[in-house]
């Protein structure tokens, strides 16, 4: 099993920066393969926002466009997420998500609200 606590939501105007983060607790530390982000606005699907191995190969959805880093602490099983140039349609509750041993598991979410 792997638990996952995000913490860093928040309000904030266009154009500012918010750091998310999320840690994991799992019995066999140091053992998830990917961690990442996803994000849902109201009424909408989830969307992958952005991912990392453990090897530190990343990806990112297009929207991001440059704005968003995400990097992760292996030894702490912490992933975070660096958001900066906030836009309005950037706003959505934010999820943690990690992939172990083929098994997908997320955090509660944290609500990010970026006003114009």
């Amino acid at each position: 099993q792997v638990q996952l606590v995000e913490s860093g939501g928040g309000v904030v105007q266009a154009g500012g920066s918010l750091r998310l983060s999320c840690v994991a607790s799992t019995s066999i530390p140091s053992t998830i393969d990917v961690m990442g982000w996803y994000r849902q606005a109201p009424g909408k699907k989830r969307e992958m926002v952005a991912g990392i191995t453990r090897g530190g190969v990343t990806n990112y959805a297009d929207f991001v466009a440059g704005r968003f880093t995400i990097s992760r602490d292996n030894a702490k099983d912490m992933v975070s997420l660096q958001m900066n140039s906030l836009k309005p349609e950037d706003t959505a509750l934010y999820y943690c998500n990690a992939i172990r041993l083929l098994q997908g598991y997320w955090g509660q979410g944290t609500q990010v609200t970026v006003s114009s």
